[in-house]
C-alpha cells in the first residue's frame, strides 16, 4: 500500500517518471498476494503515468490489462472510470505550445530570424522574442538550433 500511496502522490504532483517505480512494484506486489482487484486499481495509474510520460502504447496496454480485470470482476463503476479515462484529452497538446508559438517554432525552425518572423505575423520583433523564450521554456531547451532539433523530432513541423 505504501507503493501505492508514494506512486499515487508523485503522480499527483506532476512527477508520472518518478512515480512509474513505486506504482510498479506495487503492481507486482498485489500480482503476488492474488489480489487482481487492486492490482488493476494500479495498473490505472501506471496508464496515467504512461499518458503523461506521451507513452501511448504502455498506456493502452495498462488499460487493456485493468479492463479484462474490472470486466472479469464485473466491477461497474471501475469499468465507468477507465472508460471516460480511455479517452483523449482534448485540452492542452503534450507539448504546451500555443498555436501562436508553435507557428513561431515553424518559422524559427525555417532559420527566420526574430525580425523576419515580426514581419510575416504582422508582429513586433518583442513579441517574436517573448514567444521565442516562452518556446524555449516550454521544450525545455536553450538554443534556436535545440528547438529545430525538437520541432523535427517530434513532428511538429
Amino acid at each position: 500500500m505504501s507503493a501505492h500511496a508514494a506512486g499515487a502522490v508523485a503522480l499527483a504532483g506532476g512527477d508520472a517518471e518518478a512515480a512509474l517505480p513505486s506504482l510498479r512494484k506495487s503492481f507486482e506486489t498485489w500480482q503476488r498476494l492474488g489480489a487482481p482487484y487492486l492490482a488493476a486499481r494500479v495498473r490505472v495509474a501506471i496508464a496515467r503515468a504512461c499518458r503523461a510520460l506521451r507513452d501511448d502504447d504502455g498506456c493502452r496496454m495498462e488499460l487493456d490489462g485493468a479492463r479484462a480485470v474490472f470486466t472479469y470482476l464485473g466491477a461497474a463503476p471501475d469499468l465507468q472510470r477507465l472508460d471516460a479515462l480511455a479517452e483523449p484529452a482534448p485540452a492542452t497538446p503534450w507539448h504546451g505550445l500555443t498555436a501562436r508559438e508553435l507557428q513561431v517554432l515553424r518559422l524559427v525552425a525555417a532559420g527566420k530570424t526574430n525580425r523576419s518572423i515580426a514581419a510575416e505575423l504582422f508582429l513586433s520583433e518583442k513579441t517574436v522574442d517573448r514567444h521565442v523564450s516562452n518556446i524555449f521554456d516550454k521544450l525545455e531547451v536553450s538554443s534556436r538550433a535545440a528547438a529545430t532539433a525538437f520541432a523535427y523530432e517530434n513532428r511538429l513541423i
